[in-house]
């Protein structure tokens, strides 16, 4: 039986608050808090082995006497180790104690990574291990856990280890016959392996499980909803109207043909007797507002209203704003309002009214639009951008109010169909697979880091024109046992490196929502040039004025999410182009970024993106967008999903509503994960 954190020992209300930072508030939110890598401890490499930016170990005797710096606000400490095949410099920070460690002449394992600090190589911060100490370790994986500030690696396995003693956390819940048709071992030797695996091999089999586990729960939740939707009756069928013909004729640019079938069958939909329930797919900068425009436009004139939800304050005012521009070009005059947290309570009384009334036709907003005190008067069509932003309870929020109106979903991830079939189950897909004529290409590069420099001048003569730059990196702080470039380390470091009336800020998803809207208004308005971030630009705002996106460590990145970045850019008049940078020089890597260079076709980035994912592909490569599993990946794991489809497929078949006694364990869980999990991912 799951507990509280703060019933372990060890677990004061300080340390309870910084797990809670991380989505963890008991024991079962703990065992499911999945590694995001392992570190494995290699034999000691000869220091004329060492490679720059790796970590790695070597055995090496202290041949200098140890050396406590003082340099600005740190206490620097160093020395020399040397072998048989060269000497290194060795530094630590703020550990002063290790002069009464480090004795001359002492032998030790130096374990850390390797960096050129002026044109020196040297081994930074390592860990220090006896021979015998470090002999134990060998050729194990230790976990690493995504941190926040004041929790360490440490403590996240002290905890798990106490409570992966408790087996009444770990029921087995998968039918035996599915476990033994689908080779996957016990649900409690597959959490304990993943955490603490003996060797690599373990490590696959206890993965496989609990992706497998993942996506059934997903899949059976997404098949019980498509029911829910099948049965439902259109109480809002509409009609066919000239005006949303009329505008598409009068745009200052032609539909492409994808843009056109996909409205004609967004049309067809709204005319139906059975409600719509449509997803969008195409990518950034393919057209798919205007379709969600024309949808909302066709509600309003046949008496009905609709809302659109974006995820942030700041793509809601940019929705808003650009179908206010719309209707001014159109000649329209239907009633919009734009519904946000950040309105004075007196604006929010005031824009509640008219949706009450009826009198606002058009209702555009973020989370606010779902909150008790709106109520509509007659909702006929709800359209969500970005669905994985959306929990499922929060998109019935909105169909609940009064008859259940019609969705449409707008993604911009591009997911091979096969495997959109299976995730999206409940909605019917719509692919605009081609980009508007008018759209210059991006100017790919795929370089190494010795390229920066060159980076950095051609950034700088980008500024000096006007244009604005995205910086990616993989994380947004420093992290013990992980190599990458980090958001608050760099932005720092890019500071010190252009001239000073260059602004560069930086942003990240643990900002508070009000922060991440204050820097992306500056970098909206011009007033940033220079915006360094994690992923959390994917979904982005339309800055016209951005021309360069670069992305560190791009080896980190899977290429879908690579591509959703790059079509941050190339949304203006100038052209744009995207650098990205490889922290591994190895051929692998090489061959999978090449894809980038090849296309600009993301549902055939995506699909090459499978071909050359191997089952060892385990971490380090990690989408985002549609769907953030725990663990499971779609296109690392695309060959489980689809046998967990068939897995799925075969319960239901033989029992619709898992009422078999061998199905109950399964059914409860089912009912704990739409629950919770199914809301968290966002579906």
């Amino acid at each position: 039986m799951k507990k509280m954190l703060r019933e372990l020992k060890g677990v004061g209300e300080k340390t309870e608050k910084l797990f809670q930072k991380l989505g963890i508030l008991d024991t079962e939110d703990l065992i499911r808090y999945y590694p995001r890598d392992y570190d494995a401890y290699q034999e000691p490499v000869k220091i004329s082995q060492l490679q720059e930016g790796s970590v790695q170990a070597v055995r090496g005797t202290v041949v200098s006497g140890v050396y406590v710096t003082p340099v600005r606000a740190m206490q620097v400490v160093s020395v020399t180790v040397a072998d048989d095949t060269g000497r290194i410099g060795v530094t630590w920070f703020n550990v002063p104690y290790l002069r009464s460690t480090l004795k001359k002449g002492s032998v030790f394992v130096f374990r850390g990574k390797a960096v050129r600090r002026q044109g020196k190589l040297q081994v930074e911060h390592p860990e220090i291990f006896t021979s015998a100490a470090y002999e134990e370790v060998l050729h194990t994986l230790q976990p690493i856990y995504s941190l926040t500030a004041g929790i360490s690696n440490k403590t996240i396995m002290k905890l798990l280890r106490m409570v992966l003693e408790d087996d009444g956390l770990m029921t087995e819940y998968l039918p035996e016959e599915i476990r033994e048709r689908y080779h996957l071992p016990e649900y409690g030797y597959a959490v304990k392996t993943v955490h603490f695996p003996p060797n690599r091999q373990e490590l696959l089999t206890a993965r496989k499980r609990l992706v497998f586990d993942e996506f059934l729960l997903f899949i059976l939740a997404v098949q019980l909803l498509k029911e829910k939707t099948e049965e439902a009756k259109n109480t809002f069928p509409m009609k066919r109207t000239w005006t949303t013909e009329r505008i598409m004729e009068n745009l200052p640019y032609t539909l492409t043909g994808a843009q056109k079938n996909a409205w004609l069958e967004i049309e067809q939909d709204l005319c139906g007797q059975a409600l719509m329930s449509r997803l969008v797919q195409g990518d950034v900068g393919s057209g798919k507002t205007i379709l969600a425009f024309l949808a909302m436009i066709m509600a309003a004139e046949n008496g009905c209203q609709s809302a659109l939800m974006a995820p942030t304050e700041i793509l809601a005012r940019q929705h808003y704003e650009a179908f206010l521009r719309l209707m001014e070009e159109q000649g329209l005059s239907f009633s919009a309002v734009l519904l946000t947290g950040s309105g004075t309570a007196k604006e929010k009384r005031e824009i509640n009214k008219k949706i009450a009334s009826g009198e606002a036709q058009i209702i555009i907003g973020t989370h606010a639009l779902i909150q008790k005190k709106v109520e509509y008067h007659r909702l006929g069509l709800v359209i969500t951008d970005e669905q994985h932003r959306f929990g499922v309870k929060q998109r019935e929020a909105l169909t609940t109010r009064g008859n259940p109106p019609n969705v449409l979903v707008m993604s911009a991830t591009p997911i091979p169909r096969t495997l959109a079939i299976i995730l999206y189950g409940d909605l019917s897909i719509s692919v605009i697979d081609e980009l508007p004529a008018s759209r210059l290409p991006i100017k790919n590069c795929v370089v190494g880091t010795s390229w920066r420099p060159k980076a950095y001048s051609f950034i700088e003569r980008q500024v000096r024109q006007g244009r604005q730059v995205y910086v990616i990196c993989p994380m947004v702080e420093e992290s013990e046992g992980l190599d990458g470039e980090n958001v608050l380390d760099y932005t720092k470091n890019l500071q010190v490196l252009l001239p000073r009336d260059i602004t560069v800020a930086y942003l990240h998803g643990k900002m508070k929502p009000a922060d991440k809207d204050r820097v992306m208004e500056g970098f909206v308005r011009g007033e940033i040039q220079i915006l360094v971030s994690t992923t959390v630009v994917e979904v982005g705002v339309n800055v016209p004025n951005a021309t360069v996106m670069m992305v560190e460590n791009a080896e980190r990145f899977g290429l879908a999410q690579l591509h959703q970045l790059r079509g941050r850019v190339g949304r203006g008049e100038y052209q744009s182009y995207c650098i990205f940078v490889k922290g591994k020089e190895e051929e692998e890597t090489s061959k999978r970024l090449e894809v980038l260079n090849r296309s600009n076709d993301g549902f055939f980035i995506a699909g090459e993106d499978l071909k050359l994912r191997g089952p060892g592909d385990l971490f380090g490569i990690r989408q985002s967008g549609d769907m953030q599993f725990r663990i499971g990946d779609i296109y690392n794991d695309a060959d489980i999903l689809k046998l967990t489809s068939e897995a799925a497929g075969d319960i239901l078949s033989m029992d619709p509503d898992l009422s078999l006694p061998r199905h109950q364990a399964l059914k409860e869980r089912l009912s704990s994960y739409m629950k919770d999990d199914l809301e968290n991912l966002g579906l």
